[in-house]
């Protein structure tokens, strides 16, 4: 009896191993910056009207960037530039040369962007990418190109945004130049550890050295309408509540 007992405890002591290590891992996951923890706070709608105003530029990428799969995320941009080539420069290893060192660098809770210059049509990740990016811990991925494997890339979980969805590779036909510049996604200039805000309405960039500013105004924002909603359902009217918040 006293063997049975043993045995069968085995496989309990391996299951409660196994708890111990995933939650020691999950502990050690370092925590967001004040910055972005407060960011997370924020509609990401709010964050767009906050760049407009601060700013006085428009911060959200066109109106194709789409969400493919996930959650709303905010995080620190690392980027990736991917040009037109020629076959021979175009091989497996240089298409996504910078890439692919941009997502094996990038530290936990960054966004990864990636543009393909002048093309909707060919891919700029698929599961393979996608896999690395979720281990590495990264936010998500932005692709000003496409996205393809999507099946797997959603039952795996990461976030993506991307401009459209093609089986098309870039081996033969595109190379990467450079990681960690700016570059132009989605009609907005976006720079290495700019705060990246976005959810199914679309992806807002907040430029780094306004964060701040912006910050404050979109919690004004939100608190602002926060107050709407109440006046709102209490006097039935949407004209006195933008008369008296000044907001739509």
């Amino acid at each position: 009896m006293q063997r049975r007992v043993i045995l069968w405890s085995l496989p309990v002591v391996a299951l409660l191993a196994l708890y111990a290590l995933a939650t020691q891992k999950k502990s050690s996951a370092p925590p967001d910056e004040p910055l972005i923890a407060a960011f997370k706070k924020s509609y990401p709608a709010s964050v767009s009207d906050a760049v407009e105003l601060v700013t006085g530029k428009n911060g959200s990428m066109a109106y194709d960037m789409k969400l493919v799969n996930g959650t709303p995320i905010v995080g620190r941009a690392v980027t990736s530039l991917v040009k037109p080539t020629t076959p021979e420069q175009a091989t497996p290893a240089l298409s996504t040369k910078h890439s692919v060192e941009m997502i094996d660098n990038a530290k936990p809770g960054e966004v990864g962007i990636i543009v393909m210059e002048g093309t909707l049509d060919i891919a700029a990740m698929g599961n393979l990418m996608a896999t690395a990016a979720k281990v590495r811990g990264m936010a998500g991925m932005v692709l000003d190109g496409a996205i393809r494997d999507v099946w797997d890339i959603r039952r795996m979980g990461l976030t993506v945004y991307a401009r459209s969805i093609s089986p098309r590779t870039a081996v033969g036909h595109y190379a990467t130049v450079a990681r960690n510049v700016p570059v132009e996604c989605a009609g907005i200039t976006v720079r290495p550890g700019d705060i990246i805000v976005a959810d199914e309405d679309g992806v807002v960039v907040v430029p780094q050295e306004r964060a701040e500013e912006v910050l404050k105004k979109a919690q004004e924002i939100d608190q602002r309408e926060s107050g709407m909603f109440p006046f709102i359902r209490q006097f039935k009217s949407l004209s006195k509540a933008i008369e008296k918040f000044n907001r739509i």
